[in-house]
């Protein structure tokens, strides 16, 4: 699944750095914090190698 946004994509990749070991998973927080625990390694990778261009900052909670 690609990022909806900017910010989602950046978390992403937050998350898949900690779950390959390459950042400590303590200094997760917020949603990259719950994407560590519940996605895959790949599902994180798909959705952090999504391109961020056209992709707003934020998208708002519906």
């Amino acid at each position: 699944m690609p990022a909806k946004s900017k910010a989602q994509q950046k978390a992403a990749g937050a998350a898949l750095a900690a779950k390959r070991g390459e950042v400590k998973k303590s200094a997760l927080q917020g949603a990259s914090k719950s994407m560590e625990k519940s996605m895959s390694e790949k599902e994180l990778h798909d959705m952090a190698s999504t391109s961020r261009k056209g992709k707003p900052e934020h998208v708002a909670k519906s």
